[in-house]
C-alpha cells in the first residue's frame, strides 16, 4: 500500500463521499475509486461499503482506519525528520531516558556539541517503560539508567554521570518544606507513599523510615500518580532527585540518609564513535562543574 493510498483511505473515511474526497485531494473520482479498490484487494477485506448515498466504514474498516491514522502520522514524522537530517546532518546520536528531567543539562549539552560538531544531531527519546528495550534492540545509541538496573546487561559500557540524592516531596505550603534537611523523625503523623517501581536504594530508605517511625503508608504504582496524591494532600513521598522537573509545583527537600542512586549513561560496547564519547564527556563535565546541583 502506497502513502497516497493511505491518504485516499483516510480522506474517504473522513468525508464518506467519493466525490468530495476526490475534490479535497485534487484527483478525479474514478482515480479515487480505483485506488480504494486496489488497496482493498491488496489487504483482502472491504474497508468501505458503497451505496448510492456514498460510503460507510465496515466494522473491519473502522478498526483499520484507526490504526492507519496512527501509522500515517508516524510515517509522516519519520519522513520529515529524514528530510531535515539529510539537509543538515551527517550523523545522529539517539539518547533514551525515562523522563525529560533525568538529564537536566541535556539541552545545554546538545548546544555545546552543536558548536563543536554542527554536522551531528542529537535525538532524545522519553519513554518510561520501553527505553531499555529500545536501547538493547539497537534503536538507541545512549541510554540513561540507574546503575543497578543495567549492571547485569552484557555487551554495554557504562559511564557514570551523577549520584542522585533522595528528596522528600511535599506541597510548597507544607511545614516540612521550610526545612533545609528532613529527617525520619520529622515525618511523625504523616502518610508516606511507597512503591511505584522504586529502585533498591530508595526501597531501603522507605523501609527504614517505616520501621523507625511507624507512620502510615500506602502504595502508589507510578511517579505521576504519586505526585497527584501529593497535590491532593493524601500523602508525602521520597524520590530520587533526577525526577524533579524543576517546574516549582512541589517542594523537594533533601532527606537525611546515606543512600544515593548512581546514574549512568550506557553505550553499546562496539560503539566507539568519537561524537558519542565527546557528547558523554560534555555531560559528565557539566555535572562535575555543578556538584551542588539538586540531583
Amino acid at each position: 500500500m502506497t502513502t497516497k493510498q493511505m491518504d485516499y483511505i483516510l480522506e474517504l473515511a473522513k468525508t464518506l463521499n467519493f466525490n468530495r474526497a476526490a475534490e479535497n485531494l485534487f484527483i478525479s473520482q474514478p482515480t479515487m475509486t480505483y485506488q480504494i479498490n486496489s488497496a482493498e484487494d491488496e489487504i483482502g477485506f472491504r474497508i468501505f461499503e458503497r451505496s448510492g448515498k456514498g460510503a460507510a466504514l465496515t466494522p473491519a474498516g473502522i478498526q483499520f482506519v484507526t490504526e492507519l491514522r496512527s501509522i500515517r502520522e508516524r510515517l509522516k514524522r519519520a519522513i520529515e525528520q529524514g528530510q531535515n537530517f539529510s539537509v543538515k546532518y551527517i550523523e545522529d546520536i539517539r539518547i533514551a531516558m525515562p523522563i525529560r528531567s533525568a538529564i537536566y543539562f541535556l539541552p545545554k549539552a546538545i548546544m555545546s556539541l552543536a558548536s563543536l560538531k554542527p554536522e551531528v544531531s542529537v535525538s532524545p527519546l522519553f519513554d518510561w517503560s520501553g527505553c531499555i528495550e529500545l536501547f538493547l534492540k539497537g534503536d538507541e545509541d545512549i541510554l540513561f539508567a540507574m546503575s543497578g538496573s543495567v549492571k547485569h546487561i552484557p555487551d554495554i559500557t557504562t559511564h557514570h554521570l551523577f549520584d542522585s540524592r533522595i528528596y522528600l516531596i511535599t506541597n510548597k505550603n507544607d511545614p516540612l518544606a521550610k526545612k533545609e534537611l528532613v529527617r525520619s523523625s520529622d515525618l511523625s503523623g504523616r502518610t508516606l507513599m511507597v512503591g511505584g517501581g522504586s529502585p533498591p536504594e530508595l526501597v531501603r530508605v522507605q523501609q527504614r523510615v517505616l520501621s523507625e517511625t511507624g507512620i502510615d503508608y500506602f502504595n502508589s504504582h507510578d511517579h505521576d500518580t504519586t505526585l497527584t496524591n501529593v497535590a491532593a494532600c493524601r500523602g508525602i513521598c521520597l524520590a530520587p532527585g533526577f525526577l524533579n522537573d524543576h517546574n516549582d509545583e512541589f517542594a523537594w527537600t533533601p532527606f537525611e540518609c546515606r543512600e544515593v542512586i548512581p546514574c549512568v549513561l550506557c553505550t553499546h560496547k562496539n560503539d566507539r564513535r568519537e561524537s558519542v564519547m565527546q557528547f558523554i564527556g560534555i555531560l559528565q563535565e557539566m555535572y562535575k562543574q555543578n556538584k551542588d546541583f539538586p540531583v
